[in-house]
């Protein structure tokens, strides 16, 4: 047998020992902690709070002075360890002061100068120290030799000039800012110069400084502070002087808003508003309008209050003006804006060369698009320009140059204005230059020819009573558009006032043949209004047959037959001898309205148009007819009935039912077998009615039933037509049926139909044999209209 023999370690009685802890990754971490972050770490969750070292109170002068010792061996120490950080300087010498050592703490100081003296800190807890201890001379030299080595540090000069101030050395703090004032510093410290000369009233000191401060401080508001000063201490003649220089000094290119309106002030305050008038109108006319806006505001509060009606007027115009301009400067093609300029500038202004010029730099703004949307607004422009020459400037020749340039910069090849070619037209018309007018008109028909320049040059010749120029012109217009029925009716009517009939007619003979028109029912309706008027009736008569042979529109019958009628009264008018005239136009005329009935219901048209028709015959009938043509007109009309249709989206989703009007009329197919199936629904229902009052009752006897079933059908059956029915089958029925008669006098009862009715009578006794709603269902399965 074979053994295999354990090769790990085994202990005394038999146990094993246990295995060894093996590090299997030897590689670094890969974020490492040291020592320094440790201790950081320690630092800063402080967890080593150390307490506070007791308080020591020294007994003798040996215990003073090993403090001292101590103290001072400690600042020592930290000094020597970074000697570049000025905090232990100045706290080794605070204490050095607090011990009383001014000496010492004078030279821990100086020590700290010499390592670095830019710090700012250093020389102001210095001087402090040395003041405090009412050291001056020291704090003098300190201070010197501050401003000396860091002149930019305004700090040291104000601590300079107060400390002197303090002391009641004026002229010695005098000095120390006119040194100060040789490196040219900031506005404020020229201010507090400034006010340093006022507590102690010397003036001419302070002219002195303004004097340098607008020199080397160019800005308006120093000359205005200026002014201001002389003004506030009584020099009125001065102070107006310093606003005069002041607007010499800037000229009229760097003007500024504000200059005027203090200068203006000033003026109002001594109540001189004149010259603040003045100062506002300089200004205004020399800055640009877009920076003076508050010069407006006041200018106009001044006017409001010192002004008269007319000056307050011509502020208003001039802030409208600015307004305008403002638009205009910032879109050019803002032709609303240059509407309402050049209406100011036309009301307002007196100078007839400023409203040219600014017609000039209207027009000058062409639309970049050669569109004529974009020009509709521009084109007025031009027209407003032409009326201003004619009628204010009165310049004629400059008004023809406008029309002229206006009619080269339009594009005639895109688009044309009408409107400017009559309008030139007509200026030489006023101008007695008919032949120029003429060359105008033709120029305008032959390079862009339109319906609205046909139309005013043949008003122009009419005017001037040139109607074979007329005709000329309408032969043109005809040859250009023939399918515009206005222009064959305008030609036509011009013949007719001037009497040639037979040219009238041949040209509606030519209009009524022409292949399309653009409104035929206009030409056909003059040309029978000509015949009539001219008293050809049978003419009339034709060219009615004639246009129902190419269309049967109901209103061309009823036009017919209105025309027909209308003989009756010329009849009436030649008396006695026309009574047999005005029976035969009446007859004429029903027998038009018969035969319109029958074309309709053959062509089947739409029953909107039966039921117009009728609705004439029916008032014809009553005011020219009998009752028996009244009551056979009354049996035509139809009867109203309410139907309802499936509603479909444009996906082809259902979208519920619509319920419409249609009409039934008494004559057409269907008609009949709809009203029977109507009234046999009708006693259908009312014997299911019965039927279910018999057997609450307890009546049990059939026959007694059947027999009060027959007599109430047989009572019911006398109902008029007045009665609103709706055929409904199953909830699934895609239809909808009720009509309401619209005649009352439909002449026999019900009862008497269904008994001139075999198959009524049938189909009443299936019903009397089965339930009531069998019944419905299956006069619905066989109707089923829709």
């Amino acid at each position: 047998m074979s053994h295999t023999i354990s090769a790990e370690p085994v202990m005394a009685g038999g146990k094993r020992a246990p295995k060894s802890a093996a590090v299997k990754n030897k590689m670094p971490a890969e974020q490492q902690i040291t020592a320094e972050q440790l201790m950081r770490e320690a630092k800063e969750r402080e967890l080593e709070v150390l307490p506070p070292p007791p308080k020591q109170k020294i007994q003798d002068h040996e215990e003073l002075q090993s403090y001292q010792l101590r103290k001072r061996k400690e600042f020592e120490d930290n000094i020597r360890k970074n000697r570049s950080n000025i905090v232990n300087y100045m706290k080794y010498a605070k204490w050095e002061e607090s011990m009383g050592e001014t000496q010492r703490a004078r030279s821990v100081y100086e020590r700290g100068l010499d390592m670095d003296h830019r710090t700012v800190t250093t020389w102001l807890k210095y001087a402090e120290m040395e003041m405090k201890h009412k050291q001056i001379n020291h704090a003098r030299n300190i201070w010197d030799r501050a401003v000396s080595i860091l002149p930019r540090v305004n700090q040291f000069w104000l601590k300079y000039t107060y400390m002197e101030e303090m002391l009641g050395n004026v002229t010695g703090a005098r000095q120390i800012f006119e040194r100060w004032m040789k490196w040219l510093p900031e506005e404020q410290n020229w201010n507090t110069y400034i006010n340093f000369e006022l507590r102690y009233k010397e003036f001419e000191n302070v002219r002195s400084i303004y004097e340098r401060l607008i020199v080397h401080l160019i800005d308006v508001k120093h000359w205005i502070k200026y002014a201001k000063f002389e003004e506030r201490h009584g020099y009125v003649n001065r102070a107006r002087a310093v606003y005069e220089r002041a607007v010499e000094f800037f000229g009229e290119v760097e003007l500024e808003e504000s200059l005027f309106v203090a200068f203006a002030q000033f003026e109002e305050r001594q109540k001189e508003h004149e010259r603040a008038r003045i100062i506002y109108k300089y200004a205004l006319d020399r800055i640009p309008k877009e920076e003076c806006l508050q010069l407006f505001k006041n200018y106009t509060i001044h006017e409001k209050k010192f002004g008269s009606r007319d000056s307050v007027e011509n502020v208003i115009i001039s802030k409208r003006r600015f307004q305008y301009e403002s638009e205009i400067a910032s879109n050019p093609l803002n032709y609303d804006a240059w509407f309402d300029f050049l209406r100011l500038m036309e009301t307002e202004c007196d100078s007839t060369e400023e409203i040219r010029d600014a017609y000039e730099r209207a027009i000058a703004n062409v639309p970049p698009l050669a569109e004529k949307r974009s020009w509709r607004r521009y084109i007025y422009l031009w027209i407003n320009y032409a009326i201003f020459e004619e009628l204010q400037a009165k310049d004629t020749d400059r008004c023809r140059e406008v029309y002229k340039t206006c009619l080269e910069i339009i594009p005639h090849k895109k688009f044309t204005f009408a409107k400017m070619w009559i309008m030139f037209a007509h200026f030489e018309v006023r101008q007695k230059q008919v032949t120029t007018a003429r060359k105008i008109m033709g120029q305008a028909i032959g390079r862009c020819p339109k319906e609205k320049l046909f139309n005013a040059y043949i008003e122009l010749e009419q005017q001037l009573r040139e109607f074979d120029r007329c005709r000329i012109l309408y032969q043109k217009f005809l040859e250009f558009a023939p399918e515009n029925c206005n222009t064959w009716k305008k030609f036509a009517e011009l013949e007719s006032v001037l009497g040639d009939t037979d040219r009238a007619r041949a040209l509606y003979q030519l209009a009524v043949k022409q292949p399309i028109l653009d409104m035929p029912e206009l030409v056909w309706k003059a040309f029978i209004d000509f015949e009539i008027e001219q008293e050809e009736y049978e003419r009339a008569r034709q060219l009615y047959r004639i246009l129902l042979t190419r269309t049967r529109h109901v209103k061309v019958w009823i036009s017919l037959a209105r025309f027909e009628a209308t003989l009756e009264d010329v009849s009436n008018e030649e008396g006695e001898e026309g009574q047999g005239t005005s029976s035969r136009a009446v007859e004429k005329a029903r027998e038009v309205f018969k035969e319109a009935n029958k074309c309709l219901r053959m062509e089947e048209a739409d029953s909107e148009q039966r039921l117009m028709l009728l609705q004439h015959w029916k008032q014809f009938e009553q005011e020219k007819g009998d009752e028996v043509s009244q009551t056979a007109v009354n049996e035509l009309m139809p009867k109203r009935i309410k139907k309802r249709r499936k509603m479909l989206t444009e996906d082809g989703v259902d979208a519920g039912w619509e319920e419409y009007f249609d009409y039934i009329f008494p004559d057409s197919a269907g008609s009949r077998s709809l009203q029977s199936n109507i009234r046999l629904l009708e006693m259908a229902k009312k014997w299911s009615n019965m039927n279910k009052g018999m057997k609450k009752s307890g009546n049990n006897n059939e026959e007694n039933d059947a027999d009060d079933d027959d007599t109430d059908s047989d009572e019911d059956d006398g109902d008029d037509n007045n009665q609103n029915c709706r055929i409904g089958g199953n909830e699934d029925s895609d239809s909808d049926l009720s009509y309401e008669d619209e005649d009352n006098n439909d002449g026999e009862s019900d009862s008497e139909k269904m008994a001139s009715s075999p198959v009524k009578k049938q189909k009443l006794e299936r019903c009397e044999d089965s339930n009531a709603e069998s019944s419905i269902n299956a006069a619905n399965d066989e109707e089923n209209y829709n």
